[in-house]
């Protein structure tokens, strides 16, 4: 595996940096676009490998997410940030800006999804339900989710387990008019936890989904 994830991540690095190289003449977002599905491929190897996956899959992946381009911080991801702070306030559910300009919405397990399930929990349902209405009058904005679990458990459970949350947060956006092609997902089992495992509180917080939402710059 150690093996697998050198080679990939050599490769990703070479086309980042062949990709650096041949943004002559490209536009500040093209360039930016271009590096960052160099820096993805690395992150996706990465992951992939350390969950148990197929590195180049993983670099693949990484590159899709990394190549979603340079996001602004719009009076729309401004709007949208405070009706998710109104819509979760005293829920636990923490909402913010990134560094990168995306918004975030960090998801609890208690809200999101009972211990080994992946089935959306009925207060969590209202939360989606804003959030796509949201996102159906935002053609620009792309999302991320992200399942992550505690350590209970081996990863032969805990990896489809992170994946298959983040997939059925996805689908129930889908089933209320936000298009697919504009949601990426991943899991990534225990591997990056917030809190300590080795309390029921820690493995709490451990427990959670997190939402990503990046808007792009009309091209």
């Amino acid at each position: 595996m150690r093996k697998n994830l050198t080679i990939t991540a050599v490769v990703a690095a070479a086309l980042l940096i062949t990709g650096c190289a041949a943004t002559d003449g490209m536009s500040t977002t093209q360039k930016q676009t271009a590096i960052g599905t160099g820096v993805g491929a690395l992150a996706g190897a990465a992951i992939s490998a350390a969950t148990g996956g197929k590195a180049g899959v993983g670099a693949v992946a990484g590159a899709a997410v990394g190549g979603l381009g340079t996001y602004i911080w719009s009076q729309n991801q401004e709007k949208r940030k405070r009706e998710m702070e109104a819509a979760t306030q005293g829920t636990g559910i923490n909402v913010v800006q990134t560094q990168d300009n995306q918004l975030k919405l960090e998801i609890p397990s208690d809200i999101s999804f009972d211990t080994g399930r992946y089935d959306i929990k009925g207060n969590f349902a209202p939360i989606l339900d804003r959030f796509a209405e949201g996102l159906r009058s935002s053609p620009n904005a792309e999302v991320r989710i992200v399942g992550h679990t505690d350590s209970t458990g081996s990863d032969a459970i805990n990896n489809p387990l992170s994946l298959n949350r983040a997939n059925s947060t996805r689908d129930y956006l889908m089933q209320r008019g936000v298009s697919g092609s504009r949601i990426f997902t991943e899991g990534r089992g225990s591997y990056q936890p917030i809190a300590s495992n080795s309390t029921a509180d820690g493995r709490a917080k451990n427990r959670r989904v997190e939402i990503f939402v990046g808007e792009r710059a009309p091209q």
